[in-house]
């Protein structure tokens, strides 16, 4: 039962990886190719966020992917 609970958090964590990846890169490609934002970041921005933010969702995203590999290569569960 706890190996299917450390299985399904690492799923987790590479899933909102992805996500936050795609939104927050995505959007800043997006914002500079066609002037338009798109997910969360468009949506901080949209409350006055800065520019940088969508930066700082992706690079969320990068650390998120990071900690499931690094769980999933040496079997830590932190």
């Amino acid at each position: 039962m706890a190996t299917q609970t450390k299985k399904s958090s690492a799923n987790l964590l590479v899933l909102f990886g992805i996500i936050l990846l795609v939104q927050g890169f995505g959007s800043a490609l997006t914002e500079a190719a066609w002037d338009t934002g798109f997910g969360v970041a468009a949506v901080l921005r949209g409350a006055g966020a800065p520019a940088w933010t969508d930066l700082v969702v992706g690079a969320l995203g990068c650390a998120l992917l990071a900690a499931a590999v690094r769980r999933r290569f040496t079997g830590t569960a932190r």
